[in-house]
């Protein structure tokens, strides 16, 4: 089997990159020549643990190569797994047309008859057919299916989820579509669920806003436990421990979600509710509370030290989430913003991220430690492991030693042995 995996960003590199150790031939395709240039030297086009290895991998192997001909690429391709990591813009509001527009201009010209188009892009559900009505107005007798299998990759642990899934879900139209995808994905995973297309895209959207809420309530139940003596964390356990809701559901407080995934399928569903004339009372209110949560650490801070003009802050993780070296979305960089408006000097450290743009106001600094050394106050921006080697005497060089860690990630090393402030607990 031949497939093509179109967009090679996060998730299009991933799946390219993973796919050669099932068996299968794959084409990396995507539009930019620098990107295809850096892979095919197997360097990805952003961190990724173990990324770069496995695309050297199927380099070797001869089951692997990129390409931005797409003739070439798609004229043989029994699948086109469309990866392309939707544009979203800093509302969450995602540009699903230039997905549109980029798979109508590159692929549909070239896909042959009894081809299977798969889209793993983050659309709003009614896209398949979308896309299934603008082949047929080029389809020149050509008979293709199109089907859609949410994407379900995460920043830092993507390849172990890619390989590991747990389930497979994916929307077809019928059998045609099953028998070509069903060799090409019960290798990675025997547990398929095969259902509606438009099942499978709702299913996306309904997975990331059950989540968005879950985070959402844990921490509005930790803004009370903080103002009525009880501790969050304890009662988040106690929850969990219900079967009903079970140990590795989404009830634990912290940061809030950063935008982008779980905030474009919130919005998705919006869209689609207002469409049909729904209101979402609970939903609605999902996006409006996460962000006054993601606040949390500005506003406790200014109150600790009584303004914030003049004072050191050392921010300790400056990447979205640990694993990756991407920032945008990041807490770290909604803190640099905030604080340095409010007057006050940060200096940051990451064990991935040595640079910052230039809009954005904090030194670099060579080690945790280094950060820390002067500091008014210290803040826990992402849960980096290197950074659970830390002990209380690393925060001793500090003017004063006051760490806020907002999802409790460091609470073993240093709850009660200096300042420690953190989410659902009343300072």
């Amino acid at each position: 089997m031949n497939v093509c995996v179109y967009g090679l960003w996060h998730l299009g590199s991933v799946t390219a990159a993973c796919l050669p150790r099932y068996g299968v031939d794959t084409v990396g395709l995507d539009d930019n020549a620098q990107t295809i240039a850096n892979l095919a030297k197997a360097v990805p086009p952003l961190h990724e643990p173990g990324l770069p290895e496995l695309v050297g991998e199927g380099l070797k192997s001869g089951k692997l190569r990129f390409t931005t001909d797409a003739k070439s690429a798609v004229s043989d391709a029994d699948v086109v797994w469309v990866a392309i990591d939707t544009p979203v813009n800093d509302d969450d509001v995602a540009d699903v047309a230039f997905v549109e527009r980029a798979v109508a201009a590159n692929i549909f010209p070239h896909l042959k008859s009894g081809a299977v188009v798969l889209v793993s892009s983050q659309m709003p559900v009614g896209s398949m057919t979308k896309l299934e009505q603008a082949f047929a107005a080029v389809a020149n007798g050509r008979k293709v299916e199109f089907a859609c299998s949410p994407e379900n990759l995460r920043l830092g642990k993507a390849i172990s989820v890619f390989t590991n899934p747990g389930r497979i879900i994916v929307g077809v139209r019928g059998d045609a579509a099953k028998s070509k995808l069903e060799p090409l994905l019960a290798p990675i995973c025997p547990t398929i669920f095969w259902i509606g297309v438009e099942s499978a895209e709702m299913t996306k959207h309904a997975l990331n806003a059950f989540l968005a809420t879950s985070i959402t309530f844990a921490n509005e139940i930790a803004t009370i436990c903080e103002r009525v003596g009880a501790d969050s964390s304890e009662v988040e356990k106690a929850i969990q421990s219900d079967p009903r809701i079970g140990t590795q559901s989404y009830v634990r407080a912290g940061f809030g979600f950063g935008g982008g995934t779980l905030a474009r399928d919130v919005r998705y569903l919006e869209q689609a509710a207002e469409k049909q004339s729904v209101k979402l009372r609970v939903l609605g209110s999902v996006l409006d509370s996460n962000e006054a949560h993601r606040h949390w650490a500005f506003n406790r801070l200014t109150a600790l030290l009584g303004g914030l003009n003049g004072k050191r802050i050392a921010l300790l993780g400056l990447s979205y989430k640990p694993g990756t070296d991407a920032i945008r979305r990041s807490v770290a960089v909604d803190l640099i913003r905030l604080l340095t408006d409010g007057g006050a000097v940060i200096t940051a450290f990451d064990p991935k991220v040595k640079s910052l743009p230039p809009e954005l106001k904090a030194a670099i600094a060579a080690s945790a430690q280094d950060a820390l050394k002067g500091a008014d106050a210290a803040i826990i921006a992402t849960e980096w492991p290197d950074f659970r080697e830390l002990t209380a005497d690393d925060f001793n060089s500090m003017a004063r030693p006051l760490v806020l860690d907002q999802s409790r990630f460091l609470n073993a090393q240093l709850s009660g042995k200096l300042e420690y402030v953190t989410t659902g607990r009343s300072a």
